[in-house]
């Protein structure tokens, strides 16, 4: 019998997922992904064609911006949370090496 196939996961900041596939992983509507890209909150990585590809990085991000928005943050709010997250996150790198 021959053993099951493992699949090897992307690295996560590997963009491989669609703007489809990366809102059916995260629950956001593809609008809303549009959206916050136009204002910031999402950099996803563009193919040579221009299609937008997502790292399962930039799908935590997705995540975390639909738990803000949910909870009545406005989109301005998002980013100023966003931008501490990340530079906490920096420090506590530069830190630890």
């Amino acid at each position: 019998m021959t053993p099951p196939r493992r699949t090897a996961r992307p690295a996560p900041d590997q963009a491989v997922y669609a703007i489809s596939v990366a809102a059916e992983l995260t629950g956001a509507p593809i609008q809303s992904i549009r959206l916050w890209e136009r204002h910031g909150l999402l950099t996803p990585h563009r193919t040579p064609g221009g299609t937008r590809r997502y790292s399962t990085n930039d799908l935590a991000r997705i995540t975390r911006i639909t738990a803000l928005a949910g909870a009545g943050v406005n989109i301005a709010g998002i980013g100023r949370i966003l931008d501490l997250e990340d530079t906490n996150a920096a420090l506590r790198a530069h830190h630890d090496s």
